[in-house]
């Protein structure tokens, strides 16, 4: 059995150079645009951290919502859950606290190491970014880490580079005019 790295190299290789990462790395990417993508990672997280959060200090719905509401604040118009979302999160809910596991590694490894560098680049303040105890919420992942997470650990990248995809398609606001408190 190959390392888990290893294993997840391909897809994780394929989910960093989608176009709308890319944007996001080089700073790129509108305030509407970057509020586009802090909705779907608060519906992505809310449904990680109802199943499983292995530390305390790994919750990210408060440091979205902070970033989420700064943006708002700025008229700019909250878009609604994208189908990529909504299929992600409802395969998600159908996992339990043990087997969403490769889950909470992927998404939470991704925002603590490759999030470093993103975050200094994001039209927000980039709390969703910033941790407590960071070197503690990454041990706390890496004391469950398993290599036989590989295929779900690509099925993750596989969501995952698909939302990427619908992030990339021009925005589409349909009776959307909600406010933060309800997208909670």
């Amino acid at each position: 059995m190959l390392p888990l790295k290893e294993a997840t190299s391909e897809k994780h290789r394929l989910a960093e150079r989608m176009p709308f990462n890319v944007k996001m790395f080089h700073g790129e990417l509108s305030k509407a645009e970057y509020l586009n993508y802090l909705i779907q990672q608060l519906e992505l997280f809310k449904t990680l951290e109802s199943k499983s959060l292995i530390h305390p200090n790994l919750s990210r719905i408060q440091p979205l919502l902070f970033d989420i509401q700064e943006l708002a604040n700025q008229k700019i118009e909250l878009p609604p859950v994208l189908n990529a979302t909504k299929q992600y999160t409802a395969y998600l809910n159908t996992l339990n606290e043990k087997s969403i596991l490769p889950h909470v590694y992927l998404h939470y490894m991704a925002i603590m190491f490759g999030g470093q560098m993103i975050k200094s680049k994001v039209p927000s303040s980039g709390k969703f970014y910033k941790f407590n105890e960071m070197s503690d919420c990454i041990q706390s992942i890496r004391n469950v880490q398993r290599d036989e997470w590989a295929e779900e650990v690509n099925r993750g990248f596989d969501f995952t580079i698909q939302l990427f995809r619908e992030l990339e398609l021009p925005m589409e606001f349909e009776n959307t005019s909600h406010s933060v408190q309800a997208t909670i």
